[in-house]
């Protein structure tokens, strides 16, 4: 009984081992004739078709046909040609003009107009490598498919059947009504219109380029993202970040990390570590340590804050910095809560963010002008409610500044320790001369108290006066010429004269060791 057992499992042993042996010979189905050439095609059989019949092989659940084939039986391969038809199960068909198939290893080579259609997706190519085992057809010397709008061209690329994805390699090139695109190296997957960078890609839609090495876009949602020297230009804006995500169909994008956006036009670069741009509102929005670098003026100037915005196209655009304001240009600097710049116009306006009525009663002049936006220009102190800035738009320089309200001019006396020239009234205007501020015009009730020196630099005295209006001309190194618009009233005090306190107008203070003096300063 037990010796019958083992002979019955060697025999169903040997029946499945002959059974699969069969499955993976290749069957002669059809043929009108049937030659040998043992000269040209040793152990060989040359099948040949008609008119009225092709040639038919088949393989394991695979159909060759073709108008003339030759079969080498013990090696379980053949050479099939001329209008060559292939079909395996229900969607996958390939036209080609030569056939070359092995049936031990389940490969086939298919070259000349060659043509695969899997389901609704077609792959064309002069040559095709086709593994059946790991169901993947390879082109090696030009090829495209097309799915649906979408044609895709490259010189190598892999279908992968089972995952519905074509890998694409070298010049290739994605062309949709909607967008066009060029890379190095990509995945596709097919229906889905999902793509995936490999390499060097750039994106070329209606309004806008993406230039990046790796990154993902949904051609169907027209939604990506972007890595590795990701770049978006849209319109006159030029948009990097280590990482971008763009959203076509609202015209949204996002950066992340060491980001910059560029306006061409206005030759405005926003810096950060976050942004949004909106670009149907032409405007975008940077937080995250952002900076923004204006080289449309002869100065370069740089703008720091909690958040920085851009508004509006480039007839309206307004830019936004809101809380900590720094910015830096050349010798000048300055603070402030709000900066709103008016590019159209030439204004810049630096604002303290609003007081209640209730803080007004209880704060001091001098805790005002603490939070009060502020200017440094060489040696000057410039503080005031709210400070104007207005640009010569000729010439790209600065023309003028307004001091809208509390006006205080503060300057170190270089001479003496620990003095100080102050000058202080309702509103301040001043001229600028190649940058510099050229003179400053102190208007309505103002006051002043001035070191005074002879011409060997030593003190004369301290100047107190009122007037309704002071003229100041200035230098490099602070107030030169003082000029009194009406008729002051005031005197010159001998230095030991006056207490401390006397020294200081109301309201003084000191912000020296907030100035911004280098780049660095602005997030510090």
């Amino acid at each position: 009984m037990f010796k019958l057992k083992i002979i019955s499992l060697v025999l169903l042993i040997f029946s499945f081992q002959n059974l699969f042996a069969q499955e993976k010979k290749i069957e002669i189905i059809s043929a009108s004739s049937l030659d040998k050439d043992e000269i040209l095609y040793p152990d060989a059989n040359i099948l040949k078709g008609s008119s009225t019949k092709q040639v038919h092989l088949r393989h394991d659940e695979m159909d060759i046909f073709s108008n003339n084939a030759i079969f080498f039986k013990k090696k379980n391969t053949f050479i099939a040609t001329g209008d060559v038809f292939l079909r395996q199960g229900d969607s996958l068909e390939l036209n080609c003009d030569s056939l070359n198939y092995d049936g031990e290893i389940k490969k086939f080579f298919s070259y000349g107009r060659v043509s695969l259609v899997n389901k609704k997706t077609k792959l064309n190519s002069n040559e095709l490598l086709y593994d059946r085992e790991k169901n993947i057809a390879s082109f090696f010397n030009g090829g495209n498919i097309i799915d649906s709008l979408t044609t895709i061209e490259s010189e190598k690329g892999d279908y992968l059947l089972d995952l519905d994805k074509y890998r694409f390699n070298d010049n290739v090139i994605i062309i949709n009504p909607d967008y066009t695109i060029k890379s190095e190296s990509l995945d596709y997957i097919i229906g889905q219109e999902k793509t995936y960078f490999l390499d060097s890609t750039k994106i070329i839609g209606d309004s806008y380029e993406i230039n990046c090495k790796r990154g993902f876009y949904n051609g169907l949602l027209m939604k990506g993202y972007f890595l590795d020297n990701a770049k978006i230009l849209m319109k006159d804006k030029i948009i990097r970040g280590d990482s971008i995500y763009f959203d076509d169909e609202i015209k949204y994008a996002s950066a992340t990390k060491n980001i910059s956006i560029f306006d061409r036009k206005e030759k405005l670069q926003i810096l950060g570590e976050f942004a949004e741009i909106f670009e149907k509102k032409d405007s975008a929005i940077v937080t995250k340590n952002p900076m923004a670098i204006n080289t449309a003026d002869i100065d370069s100037l740089f703008i720091s804050a909690d958040t920085l915005y851009s508004v509006g196209d480039e007839k309206n655009r307004i830019i936004k910095g809101l809380n900590n304001v720094k910015f830096l240009k050349k010798n000048m600097s300055g603070k402030s809560d709000f900066i709103v710049i008016d590019e159209n116009k030439g204004l810049t306006r630096l604002i303290r963010k609003k007081l209640e009525k209730k803080e007004l009663q209880i704060m001091s002049q001098e805790q005002i002008n603490m939070t009060n936006p502020i200017i440094w220009d060489g040696n000057s102190q410039i503080i005031g409610d709210e400070i104007i800035l207005k640009e010569n738009m000729k010439e790209n320089r600065l023309d003028s500044l307004i001091v809208t309200n509390n006006g205080f001019i503060v300057e170190r006396d270089t001479l003496g320790v620990d003095n100080y020239n102050q000058i202080k009234g309702i509103r301040i205007l001043g001229k600028f001369l190649n940058g510099k501020i050229e003179s400053l015009m102190v208007d309505q009730n103002a006051e002043i108290i001035y070191h005074m020196y002879n011409d060997n630099n030593e003190i004369i005295g301290i100047d107190k006066a009122v007037s309704s209006s002071i003229l100041m001309i200035m230098t490099e190194n602070g107030i030169d010429k003082i000029r009194f618009i009406t008729d002051p009233e005031g005197m010159l005090y001998p230095e030991d004269y006056l207490e401390k306190n006397e020294k200081f107008l109301e309201g003084f203070v000191n912000r020296e060791n907030e100035k911004v003096k280098k780049k660095l300063d602005l997030f510090n």
